[in-house]
């Protein structure tokens, strides 16, 4: 039979109570994190197509060396997170008087550049009216976690950006 002062004590009561509550402390705290990396490569993405589009949009002409060097700013907003899964695309959309929207010209980084004349990927309304170009922007990266606990398969974020030319009614590269 079990002495009754064994079921008073409780020295060791803590240390039990400490160990079931670690793991779940430890999956709470790993998960916020991977959730705030999560949302912070989302923001640098978006900044990046707001950017690549923006740098362009500032222009009246531009060259495809240009464009490359707008890249390269894409990937340094992306810094500290590691770029080799970032894809890039600038392209140049243009509206005839009938409002009918075909591509002027595109560059890609790590995605495929879309083909000139041909008809624009759809836009949201009111992007670009009748005799308007817009700049667009996009971004695509594959976030892969760090820790892989509570986000175990890689998510991907895409970002596309309308940017009016600001200094001309179209911005044009005439060896894009």
């Amino acid at each position: 039979m079990t002495p009754p002062r064994l079921w008073s004590d409780a020295r060791g009561a803590a240390a039990v109570e400490f160990a079931l509550l670690v793991p779940l402390m430890a999956l709470l705290y790993f998960g916020v994190v991977e959730v705030t990396q999560g949302a912070m490569t989302q923001q640098r993405v978006a900044h990046t197509a707001s950017a690549i589009g923006d740098l362009v949009a500032q222009s009246t002409s531009i060259t495809s060396d240009e464009v490359g060097d707008i890249f390269n700013v894409g990937d340094t907003i992306m810094s500290p997170y590691p770029t080799s899964g970032l894809q890039m695309r600038v392209t140049s959309l243009v509206a005839d008087k009938n409002g009918n929207v075909t591509v002027a010209w595109s560059q890609a980084q790590g995605m495929t550049a879309l083909s000139k004349g041909s008809t624009a990927p759809s836009l949201p309304t009111n992007v670009v009216n009748a005799n308007e170009s817009v700049i667009m922007g996009e971004t695509k990266y594959v976030y892969k976690s760090v820790f892989g606990a509570v986000l175990p398969q890689p998510i991907t974020f895409t970002e596309t950006y309308y940017l009016h030319p600001r200094l001309s009614t179209q911005v044009t590269c005439a060896d894009c």
